[in-house]
């Protein structure tokens, strides 16, 4: 579906109409599930990209707010949601802008330093009370559920991927998996992010400032939330990033790692084919070293 600024306009408009006065432009680096726009200043307009994410709307709204309470960063803001309307038909939503800027190998100033703040959020966003949380599911993509779900996927990429990658490369990466699911979580669930990812997360002056874009929070296990270890980090920094998690827990999340990047080495889209290529590498480099 296309979603221009003309689109927002109108939704905002009709039904904000405290917002009316204030500017509308794309914003720079949008997102893939969501497309994000300016609202004046200090404030952010989302509208969710296809229906899958659609859900991801109003569990923003009921969750981050209790989330933020309990932790000393910024996360997302979320503050209203809107109703389908001018042809769009999904839920969409307000939220403040927080400011910063997407994190590159240029902005951050200590990649080692990245490593162990990320390392510290994601250990206190897993120490707030999850009982009453929502339940990894086909909402988030499974995200802290069972790794198994994907099973039939990886085994197909890994057939197919075969002709290209050769015998022992895809034997490399069958183990990896074998050694994913052959653990489980085994503790009180924890509340995950679902997504840490290079663009959900902002720097300042070279530091890590904001976890954004909570869409498939959920609580159940946290490997998921650690595939950055491979997407981003090089080997100095992984360690750091890891530092804490029990050997299982890291399979698991090389496990993720390794199901996203082997779905998207043949992708239409060129940054995802590109990223998939250096997880793969990581991955055998690292192991290679064992």
């Amino acid at each position: 579906m296309e979603i221009t600024c003309d689109l927002v306009r109108k939704l905002v408009d009709t039904q904000f109409s405290e917002y009316q006065a204030l500017p509308i432009r794309p914003v720079e680096k949008s997102g893939h599930d969501n497309r994000t726009f300016h609202l004046g200043d200090e404030y952010l307009v989302r509208l969710p990209s296809d229906a899958a994410y659609a859900e991801h709307v109003a569990l923003e709204l009921e969750w981050l707010p209790y989330l933020q309470e309990h932790l000393d960063f910024a996360i997302s803001a979320p503050i209203a949601s809107g109703k389908p309307a001018e042809g769009y038909p999904l839920p969409w939503s307000i939220g403040r802008w927080i400011i910063g800027e997407t994190i590159t190998h240029e902005n951050v100033a200590d990649e080692k330093q990245l490593a162990r703040d990320l390392n510290a959020w994601l250990k206190k966003l897993q120490q707030i009370p999850a009982k009453e949380g929502p339940a990894a599911g086909k909402h988030n993509f499974y995200r802290g559920g069972d790794l198994s779900v994907y099973d039939g996927q990886t085994q197909q990429a890994l057939a197919e991927l075969l002709p290209v990658l050769g015998g022992e490369r895809i034997e490399h990466y069958r183990r990896l998996w074998r050694e994913a699911l052959s653990s489980r979580w085994e503790r009180e669930p924890v509340w995950i992010h679902g997504d840490v990812a290079v663009g959900n997360l902002l720097v300042r002056d070279g530091r890590l400032s904001a976890l954004i874009d909570f869409g498939t929070c959920a609580v159940g296990d946290p490997a998921c939330d650690y595939v950055m270890a491979w997407t981003f980090f090089d080997a100095e920094a992984r360690t750091a990033f890891l530092a804490g998690l029990d050997q299982a827990t890291i399979s698991r999340a090389k496990g993720w790692a390794l199901w996203k990047a082997l779905i998207t080495y043949v992708d239409e889209n060129p940054e995802f084919e590109a990223l998939s290529r250096v997880v793969l590498q990581a991955l055998a480099q690292e192991d290679a070293k064992c």
